[in-house]
């Protein structure tokens, strides 16, 4: 990727095929499609890239083994094919970023004979339905071997298990790859610009987006032949924008996930609790070193915190702690996160948890825009398949093959890393090496940002100078993952994360310690809301 400044230079003034709006998962998708078909395109991110739905996923690549629930008990063929489509992009996300992402197996404790044969039944089921894209056969356990596998499981009365393999990646670096690969291929994509207003033709045709530049406050227009709309959540806002008066089509809802510390589970085994209080399944699942536990599904209303309550916390511990020998509790919880889905409504939907994970591809014949909406992580892909089809369809030309199927994303490849280094190579694959580089020219940065934790100061700088960081949160949330890690070494970190960015981006001594200031209140925010002891830097 190109620094942000030099990314502003090349599309400030500049004509395109196609303006993708959104720099998530979806636009980043939608981004990478259009150009290796050959349209010029430029993406733009009003804030930072998969700093919303993007980065606060469950990190898994499934076909979705409660949608399939659903489907047999609603005999409802819409979800079978979202489950169907789901699989099959399981297997790709895997294999084009390998680095990025791994199949983990997951257990299902069984207290009863018929759960256990119905769990068994149904996990069948998805192995014949992922077909030659199955990750490995679901098995039924019996008592022991459950317990061997997952020895963190309650004893008392347990029958056996049902285990099965899922996908799981990290989200905000895979989004990253996606945009990596979309400039490597000659892109343009900018963060933190800010989509204002359309420009329209004697037509009534978007000619224009109005941008401006969050950092610099500068507004200028970015002219494009097609405009595609993959905000996620905030979809009804831009068609709005372009049609004052467009029907809301979103409903999101409110997912909140929470970390602890890895000890007594297994660091590649997961846990599926497949019976909670409202319906619906949680998951206890191994990443990074820590164990994610998530998530929730509550109806949100724009303007709402983004924080995890401990109302949530409770919630959530309350449905797993019945499953273990030993249950959590909120005071060992390290870090936290919450984000929003981006489900469209259904007129018979009672709450956010009896909606379909779908997308829809939305053209408006009036302004010509066009938007992808819904949908979840695992079929950002087909998503952006579809939408680029779409954008060709209505530029006039074939619709050409889609090339994103079997693209191995950037950082993929063999690397012969040294000794030591495993925690870079997952991040950055074969980049990695990049970032040696960096330590290698100026020794300084091989320091660890943090003694006693993996991630060294080179990475700080790489993010600035490679990946438009801006930011500490920037750094240490989605590029680094610091701050998934532990809300509290974050904020110990942020004085030196500051310092670096500082240097890189040349602020003021005052500009520095402002931003480590805002930043260590953010995280504390944080902590606040969820009912743990605040930090100081």
């Amino acid at each position: 990727m190109r620094t942000r400044g030099e990314a502003l230079r090349r599309i400030e003034g500049a004509a395109f095929d196609v303006c993708i709006v959104g720099g998530g998962a979806t636009g980043a998708g939608c981004a990478l499609d259009a150009q290796l078909r050959g349209l010029r395109t430029v993406l733009v991110e009003g804030a930072d890239f998969a700093s919303g739905s993007s980065s606060a996923s469950t990190k898994m690549a499934h076909g979705g083994v409660r949608y399939l629930q659903e489907a047999v008990r609603g005999l409802d063929f819409h979800q079978y094919r979202l489950v169907e489509h789901a699989l099959r992009e399981r297997a790709r996300m895997l294999r084009n970023a390998s680095y990025l992402a791994r199949p983990i197996e997951f257990t299902i404790p069984c207290f009863g004979r018929f759960e256990q044969f119905y769990y068994a039944a149904g996990m069948k089921m998805y192995d014949w339905i992922a077909g030659q894209a199955n990750l490995c056969a679901s098995q039924s356990l019996g008592r022991d071997e459950a317990l061997r596998r997952m020895p963190v499981l309650k004893s008392e009365g347990l029958r056996g298990a049902v285990s099965y393999a899922d996908g799981q990646f990290d989200d905000a670096r895979y989004a990253i790859a996606i945009l990596h690969s979309f400039a490597d291929a000659g892109g343009d994509a900018l963060n933190y610009a800010r989509v204002l207003a359309f420009e329209k033709d004697t037509a009534g045709r978007l000619a224009a987006a109005v941008v401006e530049d969050q950092v610099t406050r500068r507004r200028f227009p970015i002219r494009a032949r097609a405009f595609v709309n993959a905000t996620g959540p905030a979809a009804d806002f831009l068609r709005q924008r372009a049609s004052p008066g467009a029907a809301q089509r979103m409903r999101p809802s409110k997912g909140v996930h929470l970390l602890f510390p890895l000890d007594g589970f297994p660091d590649a085994r997961a846990l599926l609790v497949p019976k909670t209080e409202d319906g619906r399944v949680i998951f206890a699942i191994p990443w990074q070193g820590r164990l994610l536990v998530g998530t929730t599904d509550d109806e949100y209303q724009p303007g709402d915190a983004l924080l995890v309550t401990r109302a949530e916390i409770d919630y959530l511990l309350r449905q797993l702690n019945p499953y273990l020998s030993r249950p959590l509790d909120a005071s060992q919880m390290v870090s936290g996160f919450a984000g929003i889905r981006p489900l469209l409504n259904a007129k018979n939907a009672r709450d956010t948890k009896t909606l379909v994970r779908d997308d829809e591809v939305e053209f408006d014949p009036h302004t010509g825009l066009i938007s992808i909406m819904g949908g979840k992580w695992t079929t950002y892909r087909l998503m952006a398949e579809r939408t680029i089809d779409c954008v060709q369809d209505f530029l006039g030309g074939p619709v050409t093959a889609c090339p994103t199927r079997d693209y191995p994303l950037a950082g993929s490849g063999q690397w012969d890393r040294p000794p030591g280094l495993s925690s870079l190579s997952q991040k950055y694959g074969t980049l990695a090496g990049e970032i040696l580089q960096l330590a290698d020219v100026d020794s300084s940065l091989g320091q660890p940002i943090l003694d006693g934790l993996a991630p060294i100061r080179a990475q700080v700088v790489y993010a600035v100078r490679r990946e438009m960081a801006v930011t500490i949160e920037d750094v240490l949330a989605r590029r680094i993952g610091l701050q998934w890690f532990s809300w509290r070494s974050a904020v110990q970190a942020a004085p030196v994360a500051g310092r670096l960015l500082q240097r890189e981006l040349a602020w003021t001594d005052a500009e520095a310690e402002t931003a480590i200031q805002h930043y260590t209140n953010q995280v504390n925010r944080m902590l606040n809301a969820a009912g743990l002891e605040q930090e100081r830097n």
